[in-house]
This record gives C-alpha cells, structure tokens and sequence, in this order.
C-alpha cells in the first residue's frame, strides 16, 4: 500500500495521487508538521474557533455530531478534535493516511484529492476545517461551495492559509525577482516557493480572497475574520523560546519546500543555494520578517 501512496523525489516522500500539491509527506514533514500545530495553538491562543463547543454540543436530536478536516496533514488538529470531543464522529481526509500511532476510536482517515469534489459528505458534518491546503487546491472557491454543501444547518466552517509572502517590518511585501540572486534571501526562497505552487496549479492568493469569499456566499452568515503576523525570526523579539521556534520552523520549511522547488522547474544549483542563503539569514535573524495567516470562521444558515 506504501508504494501505490508514496514515491521518493528529491530524497523525500511525496504522495502519489497529486501532481498540485509537492510537500512531502514523510515523517520528517510530520513533524514539523506537529511542530507547526503547537506553534498556531499559541499564536492563535487556543485550538478551536469560538463556536467550537456550541456547535458540538449534544442537542437531543439523535444525530450525531461530525466533524470533517479537509487536507489534515500530520492530523493533529482533528486527532485533537476526537479527543475533547469523545461523542462526535471525526473524518480525516488527506492525500496519505494518517500514519498516528494511537488512532481514538472515533476517529477515521480516509484517502482521497479533495480538488475532486466532496459529494460523497454533502449534508454530513457538523464542523469542516482546512489549514494550509490552497498550495494543492485548483479552485479554492470551487471548494468554498462544497464545503457549504457538506455542512448541516447551522454548521461552522473554519478556513486557515496564508499567501506565500514575506512582509518586511512595516507589514508590506518584499518584492522580489526570482531571476535575481539577490538579498534578502528568505522572502526570495518565498517568491519561489509562490512561483512553484502556481506554476503546478496551486491556488497561491486564497488567503487574501477567503473572507470576501466567505462574506459573500449565499448561505453563510456571522462570519469572523482574524489575521496572525507571525515573525520568520527572532529579530523583533530577541532570543527567547518562541521566537527561537518559529525560526526552526522556517528552516524547516525551506527544507521541506526543495522537491516543489525543484520539480517545478527550478534549478538544483539555484535552489540550494537560495535555501542555503535563507537558512543563514534565519539563523542570524537580521532581516525583519513575517509571514502573514489570515483566518476565518462562519456558520451556515439555519434555513
């Protein structure tokens, strides 16, 4: 089954079922992946948007909860989903299955390319959550209506991405040339990384259309939008330990972006290079930097 899933490019696991979405999908992807989660808890001070409990709560009706997460990754946010939630039904669906040790009991994974659409779960779930799935997305709008759709009235829809950009200490894009070898070396190993997940079909400026996307479908309403500027380094706060993680999450991630790199038609001398360069600049933290993540979170109408 291993072999049907996976297949090794460029030193790391990729999944075989998406030729959009190129991150790997190994055990050092998962964990940074776990890594990752833990970082947005704190950034975000708590796992779940606030209508969480609400939505989740037994209501007499005989129906049980569900709750469905929609490119889950290392599927930490929905395994913690079947925890505190022992009495709904939790679906984890993704390009690999979950490969947890412990899996709860009512927990599931399945297998599947979302950018395929999700009839199968219309009028099923309760909760939908996507967190950073847009690099392997086609049509991110296209998805937004099936998600409409999987929910039950009154359901929560929780949307989580960011653009592909880094913002300099004013908050405004580096623009950079990815032909130019030139600093600062992060934000250009990001204008790559931008260049790569359109280049395969990726939907690289979902984050900033998600709440005019959300605002104006037909069928949603009390619509929430929040945004997170989360430091690629510790030059805004010094060394201390958060900081400190975010930038061994930023080294992570370049390394983790090389196969998308490098399939899409990047150079290998280039690509290592920028990487390099952009691993030393995190390391000696210099360079201002954020990564902007824009969240939001709305209820289907009752009606």
């Amino acid at each position: 089954m291993r072999e049907r899933i996976f297949r090794h490019e460029y030193g790391r696991g990729l999944n075989n079922y998406s030729d959009v979405y190129r991150l790997p999908a190994d055990d050092e992807e998962l964990e940074r992946l776990d890594k990752q989660h833990q970082m947005f808890i704190e950034v975000m001070g708590g796992k779940y948007p606030p209508p969480m409990d609400e939505v989740l709560t037994e209501d007499g009706s005989g129906e049980t909860k569900a709750c469905l997460d929609l490119g889950c990754g290392s599927g930490c946010w929905i395994r913690d989903v079947a925890l505190d939630y022992p009495h709904c039904s939790a679906v984890a669906v993704d390009l690999v299955p979950m490969q947890a040790a412990m899996m709860p009991p009512n927990l599931r994974s399945e297998v599947d390319d979302i950018n395929l659409g999700l009839e199968h779960f219309y009028g099923q779930f309760d909760v939908v959550h996507a967190r950073l799935v847009s690099s392997g997305i086609r049509d991110y709008a296209g998805l937004l209506d099936h998600t409409t759709r999987v929910l039950r009235p009154g359901g929560l829809l929780d949307l989580f991405e960011f653009d592909f950009r880094i913002y300099d200490e004013h908050r405004k894009p580096y623009v950079c040339n990815a032909n130019v070898m030139q600093p600062p070396w992060a934000p250009l190993f990001m204008t790559m990384v931008n260049q790569a997940v359109r280049r395969r079909g990726g939907h690289v400026d979902a984050a900033n259309l998600l709440e005019r996307w959300v605002r104006e479908h037909r069928c949603m309403t009390d619509v929430v939008y929040r945004e997170y500027w989360i430091p690629t380094s510790p030059w805004a706060r010094g060394d201390d330990e958060d900081a400190i993680r975010q930038r061994a999450f930023g080294e992570a991630f370049i390394k983790s972006a090389r196969p998308l790199l490098l399939g899409s038609g990047f150079p290998e001398y280039l690509v290592d290079q920028v990487n390099a360069r952009a691993e030393r600049e995190l390391d000696e933290a210099r360079v201002p930097g954020y990564i902007l993540c824009q969240t939001v979170y709305a209820r289907k109408e009752r009606v």
